[in-house]
């Protein structure tokens, strides 16, 4: 039997940017009634090739189809008035509204110029409803979970009529449950023809979702394959382009540290964040945190920088009884903090690599002490080398940056101050497989030259591919510290999560 024609069709998409080519003839097929997954390195081009297609960028060289039809849309409205509609990893609403004014915002119901409020919450429903969530949408948006307003962005999508439904790493802050419940709505409205365009860094979510999946290297089309014809592995070296054996050198577990107490923290806790805990981490030592989404570990990472004020209990470093009241004071004693949410607490985007890199530096010395910039010159050169940052020019805007290329500015702000202890809150989330690897060895290699690392992540199988000891989360309390021997599994971590009691 042929396969439909295609909703969708791009061929030989060029788009280019100052000293970066970000598409080169890149072709594209979507089709109705299927679950298309995107992949590709951070960098790769993927985000670039939705915003050509959704009217954010313009057209270098190339074409674009819908319905058989060439279309060439001026901006992002145009794309959602043709049923082009997109859902981006950052939701884009407002959560002082409610369910209903998220829905409809700038397609009101209206009558003699009023809103009518009765036809506007029967609209929301229905769509929320076509999801299978049925949920009061009078309600303010802000409480509900972050599943319930990624489903409120699906169903304010919808409501143009969408053939083409982009979700752009949609179940990044969503957990297990969460991401089962969308994975339902995405099977139904492909029952129902829509053709979805899914981005997600998730190998396993992928390959249980996604029908076929189309890879883009380096701004190029790498090819077009059935899901249930390539395996992981295959799919793994397509993406980066190079043999997997720095990545398997990973998988073996980190040899034991013995190094002297750095940090010792003694029921510290804040209230509504953390219940009190005692921690301690060691030079050279890697200790990771691992836990469901809200089970407590941000609050750790928050209280041991200083970001959040404790409660309760003392905090030693190096011995030395400290009270850390403000980051300032942690960067003081040589504790350095990469936030989870990089674009709000970490990255200025407009402000360009360099300067992105030697802000925290600049601030430890103090405005009134400028760095020269010679030696700015120096530290950024080494560390764009070191970490590999692409495009090595420092100045560039960061905002210009892929994901995993912004992490990695990110951590060259914070390695430049040589930090004893390093917090790394999520530093692989959301982003390509490559970059991941290469944060994941730079992390042993600094606690190999003796730097002690917190290491935050929602993957279990990180966490004990990186980790010394495991410290398990749950409900907002500590529950378990593991040794990492041969004995620790990813089975015996879940267990201790569920049971709150190590297995």
């Amino acid at each position: 039997m042929a396969p439909p024609a295609p909703i969708l069709r791009m061929r030989g998409i060029g788009k280019q940017f100052p000293g970066v080519k970000a598409l080169d003839g890149v072709d594209f097929r979507l089709l109705p009634g299927e679950v298309h997954a995107l992949m590709g390195e951070n960098g790769a081009g993927k985000s670039t090739l939705i915003k050509v297609l959704t009217g954010v960028y313009g057209i270098d060289s190339g074409e674009v189809e819908l319905a058989g039809r060439p279309v060439a849309f001026p901006g992002p409205q145009a794309a959602r008035q043709a049923g082009i509609s997109t859902v981006y990893q950052e939701v884009n609403l407002c959560p002082n509204l409610s369910v209903t004014e998220n829905v409809v915002i700038g397609r009101e119901p209206r009558r003699l110029g009023r809103i009518r409020w009765k036809e506007a919450r029967r609209r929301a429903a229905e769509l929320l409803g076509r999801l299978d969530l049925h949920i009061d949408v009078s309600a303010p948006l802000s409480a509900y979970s972050p599943a319930v307003q990624q489903m409120v962005a699906i169903a304010r999508a919808l409501d143009v009529d969408a053939r083409v439904l982009i979700l752009d790493e949609p179940t990044s802050s969503l957990d297990k449950d969460e991401v089962a419940q969308l994975f339902r709505v995405m099977r139904r409205l492909k029952e129902q023809g829509i053709a979805i365009l899914f981005v997600s860094h998730f190998l396993d979510q992928i390959y249980e979702i996604a029908d076929r999946m189309t890879i883009l290297r380096n701004g190029r089309l790498v090819g077009e394959y059935l899901t249930s014809e390539l395996s992981q592995v295959d799919l793994v070296a397509k993406m980066i382009g190079r043999e997997l054996a720095d990545l398997e050198r990973l998988e073996d577990r980190p040899p034991a540290r013995e190094g002297a107490p750095l940090v010792e923290a003694d029921g510290l806790g804040r209230s509504r964040a953390i219940e009190p805990f005692t921690l301690t981490i060691r030079e050279g030592e890697v200790v990771g945190l691992a836990g469901l989404l809200g089970s407590g570990r941000t609050e750790v990472a928050r209280l041991l920088f200083g970001a959040d004020h404790a409660g309760t209990g003392s905090l030693r470093i190096g011995g030395e009884p400290v009270g850390l009241r403000t980051p300032r004071a942690a960067i003081r004693h040589r504790l350095a903090f990469c936030s989870e949410n990089r674009r709000e607490e970490g990255l200025v985007p407009d402000l360009t690599v360099r300067e992105n890199i030697v802000l925290a530096l600049q601030a430890a010395r103090g405005w009134t002490r400028p760095i020269p910039r010679r030696r700015q010159d120096e530290l950024v050169a080494k560390y764009v080398s070191a970490l590999n940052i692409r495009p090595a020019d420092p100045e560039q805007p960061v905002r210009n940056l892929s994901g995993g290329n912004q992490q990695k500015v990110l951590l060259a702000r914070w390695l430049i101050l040589e930090p004893r202890l390093l917090i790394l809150d999520e530093p692989t989330r959301g982003i390509d497989i490559g970059a991941k690897a290469e944060i994941q060895r730079l992390v042993a290699e600094l606690s190999g030259g003796g730097m002690a690392v917190l290491f935050i992540s929602a993957e279990l199988e990180e966490v004990l591919r990186l980790s010394h000891r495991v410290g398990v989360l749950r409900d907002r309390r500590l529950v378990a510290e593991i040794d990492n021997d041969e004995r620790l599994t990813t089975g015996a971590l879940m267990e201790t999560i569920a049971s709150g009691a190590a297995s």
